[in-house]
Formats: structure tokens, sequence, C-alpha cells
């Protein structure tokens, strides 16, 4: 069975919503979008490498993967962050989506999002991780799904926008099994269920 880690950027008062860009997500009348870069440094870049040199699959919500086609899919940059991405083997979860050809690696799963993950889950494959995604992350959290998150907990509010945990959750219980400081004042926290 695989498991399914969570990476979550999130703000001392929990919104999760436009990390990297004006513009990433104003839903809702968001205005803080672009909250992130000033955070980011030698360690947090290291700690996500980490992250991204074990081997496995992602896992998106419609939105976030059609935002990442715009950052990664056609990106010629050398980044290793960058071959990453287009090599790995991409799930969209969506019901609006037709088809996943936009980038390459991409399957579709159409469809109930708790269903279609508990399924892939209990195929065999790698290890599955989603970035970002929050509402994806909020219903797979709910029905029991997500083994272990990665937070990266930045020192600063925002006072609204999009939080993590949003919405029906049942008591669940983790066990802190890592945490690393920036310079810049991020805890990047990692969790795994109890």
């Amino acid at each position: 069975m695989r498991s399914i880690t969570a990476t979550m950027f999130v703000t001392l008062d929990g919104v999760v919503q436009g990390l990297g860009r004006p513009d990433e997500d104003t839903s809702g009348g968001f205005t803080h979008g672009g909250w992130g870069p000033r955070y980011t440094d030698e360690v947090l870049g290291r700690e996500m490498a980490k992250g991204m040199a074990k081997p496995g699959d992602m896992l998106f919500g419609r939105r976030t993967w059609e935002d990442f086609i715009g950052a990664w899919a056609h990106a010629t940059d050398g980044n290793p962050f960058t071959a990453h991405m287009n090599a790995a083997t991409k799930y969209v979860v969506s019901r609006t989506l037709k088809d996943a050809d936009a980038w390459q690696n991409s399957i579709l799963l159409g469809g109930d999002a708790e269903e279609q993950v508990a399924e892939l889950k209990a195929q065999p494959g790698g290890d599955l991780s989603i970035n970002g995604s929050a509402s994806l992350v909020n219903s797979l959290h709910a029905a029991g799904l997500i083994d272990r998150y990665t937070l990266l907990i930045h020192p600063l509010t925002l006072g609204g926008g999009k939080r993590l945990f949003e919405g029906p959750a049942s008591l669940t219980e983790f066990d802190l099994t890592g945490s690393v400081t920036t310079p810049k004042g991020v805890i990047i926290a990692h969790y795994s269920r109890r």
C-alpha cells in the first residue's frame, strides 16, 4: 500500500492560500498573495530538495495542477525541481477536467476524490506526495487518507484566507518525527499519523 505525504506552506494563523504570487489565488477576495517568497533561504531550499529527492508519484487537485503547469511544464532552466516535477507521474483529481494531456506524465482521476485516491493508495507503486492543493488535502485528511505532513510554518499572520484543516475532521493525532528551523524563522515540521 502506498503512503501519502502532504507538504503545506502555512502561516501561524493556518492560512495556506496564495503563497507564491499576488495573483496565484484571489478567490474569496484574498489580497495577501505572494506572502511566501521573502522567507526562502538556503536551509528551506535544502530541506525541500530532500523531499524532491525521494522517489514517488505526485497527487494534485485540479487548480494546483493547472497552476503548476505554468511554472514547471515547459521550463528548461536546469533546476532540479523542474526535472523532478516533469519526470514524476502526476495524478490530478478533478470532476471537471476532460483529460490531463496538458502536462507530461499526468493521469486524470475523475469522480469522487476520496474514492479515487483510496483506490490509488491501495495499488502497488511509489508513495504519493501532495504539494499545496488545500481543498484536496482537506478532503483526504477528513477521510483519513493522509499518512504524513510536512508543514512549513511561516512567522506571519494574514487574518484571512483558506486555512489548513477547514471543515469537518475527526480527532487525529500525529507524532513529530523531525523539525528544522530556517534562519528566516520558518519551522519545517514533519508529522506522522499515529
